[in-house]
């Protein structure tokens, strides 16, 4: 919630792991952080004298990628640095970067806040390579050099979000784009994607920017919304004392404790000692490149959402759980597809095809919405899986929605044609057969069981007409059992109705 007496300034600075199979500057492997410690390392990435770097061109070719995708103007020269600092996990003693000439400047993404669109300026993009991990320990610290040379794009916003809940949602949609791209997997707790966090505050009305903070090792999207929340609670409070920030500083955020704590002072671009990488080329990008790069984009997740939208009729929510994975968007494009392959082929449909699916789409994509949304994506997330696992083809699952639109199944037999679907891929309707879970059809048959059922439940009868509306549930319940599961509840629940008015 905003504060009303001072306004909230927040910058982010974000280092996205390139999926390479190579290191950014050497032939070493980009998997190291699943491997033992210090084995996929080399001379080159651990800093030995006399040794050259060497610049991946696919890593450079996905941080255009990923500049373009961001709304990035690629800059047409472009170069590295070495950006000097003494940490045990860095060991040239130097780091490889971009300063005044990054691969991308001037971008900007859009996104969605609780149902209002916000836009973050981006500042740049540059290309640099990771330095090594730290792993702390009671008495000492270790150092796995397998990350070090990692090739990373650093993102690098405007201070333009003005909450915590805004910071993560745009590092929610960062993420998708990066997946969308396949550049990244950009998962924050296996650190591909990490993010520093700078804060300040000021009176509403004021256009000045005061002291930062910076917040370090925010490993999730909820640690981030956290770390901010609590840093803008504290600066807000020092404000109130006429204390405010007056430095810049770096602090760390501990989840245990749920509280951010002063690490150091920040250095600026001065202490860094920057000057070009005397051992790689400068980097030229003419115009036909940067087009054919970004010819290659793929549809964007706000694309995405919008075209959803138009195209099948789907609200808002439905779209943003069905296009917040790119594997999951095409699933169920390819379910629709095959839904409307169907409808087209029903006898009882007049008019052309786009008059059948103007009048028939809204309620076709609500039902896949609903079933691959909730339904499916529950048994995935119970066993771990993802849409790939999926052993339910697009084409049987909208086979198996027929039989939903159709009403030749209830809710109940759904549920379990579904689970055997998710376990063995077989056909729907083989299912429907084999465990005989059809619904009934035989009216005769339906009546005789309701007559049966208000035969021997005299008293919740006498209690449902003597205005117990929640009464006439139970009987739905036992002409449901007697049936073996096979009744429309909702064709039950009418006949009773009709019988017991």
């Amino acid at each position: 919630m905003q504060n009303k007496k001072y306004e909230t300034v927040i910058g982010l600075e974000i280092h996205v792991r390139l999926d390479t199979k190579s290191k950014m500057f050497c032939a070493c492997s980009n998997s190291g952080e699943d491997l033992p410690p210090n084995t996929t390392v080399c001379p080159i990435c651990m800093g030995h004298p006399g040794t050259l770097p060497a610049m991946n061109e696919q890593a450079i070719a996905w941080g255009m990628k990923a500049a373009l995708a961001i709304n990035c103007t690629v800059a047409h020269e472009s170069k590295f640095d070495r950006k000097h600092y003494f940490y045990p996990d860095l060991p040239k003693g130097y780091q490889i970067s971009q300063y005044d000439q990054p691969i991308g400047q001037n971008g900007w993404i859009e996104f969605m806040v609780e149902s209002e669109l916000k836009k973050v300026r981006l500042n740049r993009l540059h290309l640099e390579e990771d330095a090594a991990k730290l792993m702390h320990e009671k008495n000492h610290s270790l150092v796995d050099f397998n990350r070090a040379g990692v090739p990373l794009a650093e993102i690098v916003t405007e201070v333009d979000l003005r909450s915590p809940k805004e910071a993560k949602a745009f590092l929610q949609e960062l993420r998708r784009i990066m997946r969308y791209l396949g550049v990244s997997e950009a998962d924050m707790e296996k650190g591909h994607l990490r993010c520093d966090a700078n804060i300040s505050l000021r009176p509403v009305g004021d256009a000045k920017l005061y002291a930062k903070t910076e917040i370090k090792n925010l490993n999730s999207f909820r640690s981030v919304e956290k770390a901010l929340a609590y840093e803008e609670e504290r600066q807000r409070i020092l404000w109130e004392e006429g204390t405010p920030v007056s430095y810049l500083s770096t602090r760390g955020w501990n989840e245990q404790e749920q509280k951010t704590y002063e690490q150091r002072i920040k250095e600026d671009a001065n202490d860094y000692r920057y000057f070009p990488e005397p051992d790689l080329p400068p980097l030229e990008f003419k115009d036909r490149v940067i087009e054919a790069v970004r010819d290659q984009l793929p549809e964007l997740p706000a694309a995405k959402r919008k075209r959803f939208q138009e195209q099948y009729g789907l609200s808002p929510a439905d779209v943003a759980v069905l296009t917040d994975d790119k594997e999951v968007a095409h699933y169920t494009e390819q379910v629709i597809s095959e839904l409307k392959s169907w409808l087209m082929d029903l006898e009882e449909m007049e008019g052309t095809e786009e008059d059948i699916w103007r009048t028939h789409k809204k309620k076709l994509a609500k039902l896949v919405a609903n079933w691959i949304g909730t339904e499916l994506f529950k048994h995935l997330n119970e066993h771990k899986l993802s849409i790939k696992d999926c052993k339910i083809t697009p084409e049987n699952f909208s086979e198996f929605l027929t039989l939903i639109w159709k009403k030749k199944v209830n809710s109940s037999a759904a549920q379990t044609i579904l689970e055997t679907m998710l376990g063995t891929g077989a056909d729907p309707s083989h299912i429907l057969e084999e465990k005989d879970l059809g619904q009934m059809d035989d009216a005769r048959a339906l009546d005789v069981i309701i007559a049966k059922i208000i035969t021997t439940n005299e008293k919740v009868v006498a209690e449902y007409r003597g205005g117990k509306e929640n009464a006439i549930q139970f009987l739905v319940g036992m002409v449901m059992k007697e049936s073996k599961g096979k009744a429309n509840p909702e064709t039950a629940l009418e006949i009773l109705r009709k019988k017991l008015s």
